[in-house]
């Protein structure tokens, strides 16, 4: 089986697509890069199936070098025969290359290896040939040293036919069915731990049960987590009689003095050797398909944070709230740079709230500020209804934004590097100004694990995780673009092919050299070859540049044809940008060259359109109920406005104005069945929720969208 053959089998597309892609991704093209600049030759593939063609080829490479290996191994013990050698390199299944490999694995003496050398294999052959009638008295002719009575004899053989039965490729691919079919899902309390405080959180798995396949994933992550805190017990289990009698129907082909002896083995190597391994097989299959479905939602909800309508270009007042430490006010200028910084006390206890407006409204008219960010955490929302009371002299507008990885940012290596002369305090500010503005811009900065919207994503497998999270950043910075004046290190080093490394290069050599003027220069940083700027230049902008193509999505390789379409048009580069009755004219299998087809033509002119265009909707004001400030205020049947924080698969969190937020399961979000809470809501979504219950102890709020 070739690697287009076996990606085919799970990624719906033609095989030349396939080939191409693959061709594309070995000259070291980015994902980002295919996808928007080569459509013509993937078949217009979009960034998904690119990734999931990328994938599948290295589980390919994967399993030829296993493999390999394995072929290897087993030659070296000259017990590689011709009919093991073909089934192994018919085979592309991991789990079955690592069944034929089971027998000649080096492992720890077992009780087989005993029986072997104290001469029982013989015996274990007979028996297994079931051929003979008196087993009794041929085991007696195996007795030495060793071996002293029958009994031991007929165990050790046994011994034997158990590992046998346990390598038996067929047994072990029947007892994974039976397992993914039927296996269920058992916990229990551990007694010590009962009454911990910490494992009350957990009290639902104290005795529980339920078939493995059916677990949804965050019920599978709670359990795991509680298992590995120590507070409850996993088992993963079939009923044995339907196992035992599977597996014997497998081995035992006739009914002679045999049989006891074969049963008695059958029974041994189901609860010693196969139970042990299918079962932990089939719990980390159960959770690598949690992982996979929680990785899913985080990624999901990550790229709609990255998203977020962004203020744009805008000065603005950002205020880090909080009580007794008062809250911390910080000025930026349009380009996020930080003005001012000041410490108000508007609340309890110092409650210094006529010093504090003062402040706030002349640091607004002497910084021309546009709009006021607020963070939701601690005392958010009197500082809200604070500044709402405020009489500025020109309209402000009033933002709370969700302050989450902001302390993480705060206390990083990029925020010292940033802000090498202010505490954590005032770089949090910074934070909560900076995500108004440009969300995108600020949260690359942090690890999306600190940002808090995904689900158990402490819990799941932290390589696939992190591999997840970069490249939905990097799917989201490209389909942005980004401003090269103006990014920070952190923004570039996600551009298509520019990486950690030549980011740094780039800020080193705005820093000496000025702003970029155009795409062109890109070339002249340090160590940045012909590839990298390939991938990387159509997606950074340059505004104000000498060719008004550089602020556009047009790739420079492509300059010439629009050059040639002005030209046939007889007017100017300048004057065909965002001309829809010029534009309108162009047919583009006029322009067909060898790299570039109708698909990126299409592009192109799109482009020419609207250059430069965010993808990203404006921001919008939103605001909560006033009479709503803590748990204590709310009753059921209360409708209020909120704004989505969190999507799982159970259902969605919403930020309704207090410190907790409240849950909608996925059976209140609309009227009839849903399937996937993303067909209904998206993050950041402004919604009319119910309360519906209120748990003041637990900190727990029900809420439903069916009004």
């Amino acid at each position: 089986m070739t690697n287009i053959d076996f990606i085919k089998q799970t990624v719906a597309t033609s095989a030349i697509n396939i080939q191409k892609t693959i061709q594309l991704l070995d000259e070291d093209c980015t994902i980002p890069f295919i996808s928007r600049y080569r459509k013509d030759q993937t078949g217009n593939l979009d960034e998904v199936v690119i990734e999931q063609i990328a994938k599948r080829n290295k589980q390919y490479e994967e399993i030829v070098k296993r493999k390999e290996a394995i072929l290897k191994s087993i030659a070296e013990q000259q017990a590689l025969t011709p009919e093991l050698e073909k089934k192994i390199q018919e085979s592309f299944d991991l789990q079955e290359l690592e069944d034929y490999y089971l027998p000649y694995k080096k492992k720890k003496k077992t009780k087989a290896d005993v029986a072997r050398e104290n001469g029982l294999e013989p015996l274990a052959k007979i028996i297994m040939a079931q051929n003979n009638d008196d087993i009794d008295f041929i085991a007696s002719r195996y007795l030495n040293e060793m071996v002293v009575n029958e009994d031991e004899a007929l165990q050790g053989a046994r011994d034997i036919i158990a590992e046998w039965i346990n390598e038996n490729t067929y047994v072990r691919k029947l007892m994974r069915r039976l397992f993914q079919r039927n296996a269920t899902i058992t916990t229990k309390v551990v007694k010590t731990k009962k009454d911990d405080e910490a494992a009350q959180k957990f009290n639902q798995y104290f005795d529980w049960s339920e078939n493995v396949i059916k677990a949804p994933a965050h019920r599978l992550l709670a359990m795991l987590r509680a298992e590995n805190e120590g507070f409850i017990k996993i088992k993963v289990e079939i009923e044995p009689e339907e196992a035992i009698a599977a597996i014997e129907n497998a081995i035992i082909k006739r009914n002679n003095d045999s049989t006891p002896h074969l049963q008695l083995a059958v029974e041994d190597s189901y609860k010693r050797l196969l139970v042990p391994a299918i079962s932990n097989e089939t719990l980390q299959e159960a959770k690598a398909k949690a992982d996979a479905n929680s990785i899913q939602v985080f990624a999901s909800n990550l790229s709609q944070l990255l998203l977020a309508p962004p203020l744009g270009e805008k000065r603005i007042l950002a205020i880090d709230p909080g009580y007794r430490s008062g809250c911390k006010v910080v000025c930026l200028d349009e380009k996020g740079d930080l003005l001012y910084n000041e410490t108000v006390y508007a609340h309890a206890p110092q409650h210094e709230d006529a010093v504090a407006m003062k402040k706030i409204r002349s640091m607004v008219n002497a910084y021309k500020i546009d709009a006021i960010s607020i963070g939701n955490g601690t005392a958010s929302r009197e500082t809200e209804f604070f500044i709402k009371k405020i009489a500025f002299d020109k309209p402000v507008q009033v933002f709370v934004v969700s302050e989450a990885g902001a302390s993480v940012y705060s206390a990083s290596k990029i925020a010292r590097e940033e802000f090498p002369n202010f505490d954590v305090t005032v770089r949090g500010s910074v934070s909560i100004g900076r995500r108004l503005s440009d969300p995108l811009a600020e949260l690359v900065k942090i690890d999306p694990k600190a940002i808090g919207v995904g689900q158990y994503q402490h819990d799941v497998d932290q390589t696939k995780l992190k591999e997840e999270l970069d490249n939905t950043v990097i799917r989201c910075v490209n389909s942005v673009g980004i401003n090269i004046n103006t990014a920070s290190k952190s923004l570039l080093s996600y551009v298509s092919g520019i990486g950690e490394k030549l980011a740094e290069n780039i800020v080193q050599y705005r820093l000496e050299n000025g702003p970029f003027e155009d795409r062109k220069q890109l070339k002249k940083v340090p160590r940045l070859g012909e590839k990298a700027y390939q991938q990387g230049v159509a997606f950074i902008r340059i505004s104000n540049a000498k060719n008004p193509l550089d602020n556009s999505a047009v790739h420079p390789e492509a300059y010439p044809i629009v050059e040639k379409m002005a030209k046939d048009l007889k007017i100017s580069v300048n004057e065909l940008i965002a001309n829809k009755e010029k534009t309108a004219q162009i047919k583009p299998e006029n322009y067909i060259t060898s790299e570039i087809g109708v698909l990126g033509l299409k592009d192109i002119i799109k482009e020419l359109e609207k250059p430069g265009l965010d993808p990203r909707k404006s921001a919008k004001v939103f605001e909560f109920d006033a009479n709503v400030k803590s748990i204590k205020d709310l009753r059921t049947g209360m409708i209020l406005p909120g704004i989505v924080n969190n999507i799982t698969n159970f259902g969605c969190f919403v930020d309704i104005g207090i410190k907790e937020s409240g849950l909608v399961h996925i059976s209140q979000l609309k009227e009839g069945f849903v399937s996937d809470v993303n067909e209904v809501v998206k993050l950041h979504q402004h919604v009319e929720v119910k309360v519906t219950d209120i748990d003041e102890d637990r900190k727990r709020i029900q809420l439903s969208m069916v009004l």
